[in-house]
């Protein structure tokens, strides 16, 4: 239905009409594969729509499906919510129904209904859901928020100022055994790949995830990095604290997700770089970043050919349900507008989910019909037309240390070992074999000493006529190099 941008699923055994329909899901999945591209689907199970059949059955009295959702009985004679958990959107992560005259659980929107993993036939759905797409041919999944599928226990949570209620229902024990069992009994009988989207994992648990559970997990410490304790304040980033999380994970985790931009976060060219004054040099040193630590990289639409914020002065534009919900409590703080909006901005998810930029033809090529979310103003400039006609566009950058990186073995399979910590400079070796080559990359708009004698042949830079590391004193803003120093 939409209320969440399709994270509120009514028929998981379907395709929206929106979209098409399952023969040309089937069409798709064969011509893709025909292409040598391997098509992996979003998998939502922590909750359903309030649409979904089993929902709408578990408010019948003697429904078999009643046991599929947290229905509870509320505090105060019925008056309040059964405990004091927030939802992820704010607010009460419970809602009541006068048809039932019992409120159900939801950590996200109040039609986002969360289901009851503690019964062993709400799991046998989801295998049953997920061997109907493996079947059909489908390569793997994207697991979301599958660390919050399993609540320990409805008791009370110590409050904060956000995710009451957390210690309940994050990475919890009963988590890894569901995942256990659906990997033994599923995922490991095909063909698949699956990365969890474990939203507040350390190293300990992500170890646990990527042991006997999922592939690979998206932990999300290094994109919190300019966000305060609550993620909905901003706070200046420092490219030490970046570097800093991102050797963390490496030196702690043996294979990472690399990804600075998915659709929940901001664009990373105006976040991590320098949309006005670095544009070229920032967006491809951050596509050096994520191509050459260890790892998977996940380069999200868009990202390739540098889009950026939209950024919005008009709340009746804004589609994203999270969004509007912090722009209603901020305002029901006291906050001016102006001040809410400016918050809106900086957590406003449709700046990643604004039409795919094509062409500088009207709606940026998009559609001739109405776009269904405001396309960015800088579609005649940033867009996939003019990418492809200039050989300098962060684009054809992205082609090229792509195919450096499925050449080198190094840069696929190699160790990782950090160079320095400090600064506003990454540097960091990848060695396999007798091979050795050093990545080094200026994370700031101003000139940086360079510490290194990089003896050795550049591989690729991003700054045109710099061959020689060696001799070079200092590094340009954002310059990034990779060099063959073994």
């Amino acid at each position: 239905p939409n209320q969440d941008m399709g994270y509120d699923v009514s028929d998981y055994l379907d395709i929206n009409p929106e979209y098409g329909t399952l023969a040309d899901m089937d069409v798709l999945i064969g011509e893709a594969k025909k292409r040598g591209i391997r098509i992996i689907m979003d998998l939502v199970v922590n909750h359903t729509s309030d649409e979904h059949r089993w929902f709408i059955e578990s408010k019948k009295p003697d429904s078999p499906y009643r046991d599929y959702y947290y229905w509870r009985k509320g505090r105060k004679n019925n008056k309040l919510p059964p405990n004091n958990w927030q939802s992820m959107f704010s607010g009460s992560a419970w809602k009541y129904d006068e048809e039932v005259d019992l409120w159900y659980l939801h950590l996200y929107g109040d039609k986002q209904i969360d289901l009851n993993f503690h019964n062993p036939k709400v799991i046998e759905e989801v295998k049953a859901i997920l061997r109907f797409w493996l079947d059909r041919g489908i390569y793997g999944f994207r697991c979301d928020v599958i660390n919050q599928i399993y609540k320990t226990t409805l008791a009370n949570g110590r409050k904060r100022l956000h995710q009451t209620g957390r210690e309940h229902y994050l990475n919890q024990e009963g988590n890894h055994r569901i995942l256990r069992e659906i990997n033994d009994e599923v995922f490991s009988k095909y063909d698949c790949m699956t990365v969890g989207e474990t939203y507040m994992v350390d190293y300990q648990n992500a170890k646990r995830f990527i042991d006997k559970e999922l592939d690979m997990v998206f932990q999300f410490d290094h994109v919190n990095v300019d966000r305060k304790k609550v993620p909905l304040f901003a706070r200046r980033y420092v490219p030490r604290r970046l570097k800093k999380i991102l050797f963390g994970w490496q030196n702690n985790v043996e294979w990472n997700t690399n990804y600075l931009e998915n659709h929940d976060q901001l664009r990373s060219i105006p976040r991590f770089g320098d949309e006005k004054n670095y544009y070229l040099a920032s967006g491809k040193m951050l596509a050096m970043m994520i191509m050459f630590l260890k790892g998977t990289t996940f380069i999200y639409q868009g990202q390739e050919i540098g889009m950026t914020n939209i950024g919005t002065s008009d709340m009746s534009l804004v589609k994203d349900i999270s969004a509007i919900n912090v722009y209603g409590l901020i305002r029901k703080l006291g906050f001016p507008h102006k001040a809410a909006l400016k918050l809106v901005n900086n957590i406003n998810r449709d700046n990643a989910r604004t039409p795919m930029q094509w062409n500088a033809q009207e709606n940026a090529g998009f559609t001739t019909g109405k776009p269904w979310l405001t396309i960015n103003p800088n579609y005649t400039r940033i867009n996939v037309e003019n990418s492809l006609n200039d050989e300098t566009s962060i684009y054809h950058f992205y082609k090229r240390i792509i195919n450096i990186k499925k050449e080198i073995p190094a840069l696929c399979y190699g160790d990782f070992q950090p160079l320095f910590t400090s600064g506003k400079l990454m540097a960091f070796l990848r060695t396999f074999g007798n091979d050795e080559y050093t990545i080094i990359l200026n994370m700031s708009k101003k000139r940086q000493k360079n510490p290194l004698f990089l003896r050795g042949e550049v591989v690729v830079t991003n700054y045109v006529g710099h061959d020689n590391y060696e001799n070079q004193r200092c590094l340009e803003p954002f310059e990034g190099a990779l060099i063959k120093t073994r």
